[in-house]
């Protein structure tokens, strides 16, 4: 059990990782709609947009893993402690 909770452990620490990644790339990012901006300024937001949504995709697919593997772990733990329990009086 200890294995599968180190697993989990790992995929929890990636989606850590990948929040604080987002957040070193989000400084760069602008909010603001710039009209007269010069084309380097819009290859650039261009460029940060598309690094966000890629690790957007990521983030999201992870966490979504991250959760149901712990959900899974949580749900075998106590299947086995039910077990375990009710063949204790045997």
């Amino acid at each position: 059990m200890k294995a599968f909770l180190g697993i989990w452990v790992a995929l929890a620490l990636a989606v850590l990782g990948l929040i604080v990644y987002r957040r070193r790339i989000a400084k760069d990012e602008d909010d603001t709609l710039h009209l007269g901006a010069s084309s380097g300024a819009v290859a650039q937001q261009s460029t940060v947009a598309e690094k966000l949504d890629q690790v957007d995709k990521w983030g999201k697919l992870l966490t979504i893993i991250a959760v149901v593997y712990g959900l899974v772990l949580v749900g075998v733990y106590f299947y086995q402690f039910w077990v375990s329990s009710s063949t204790a009086g045997v």
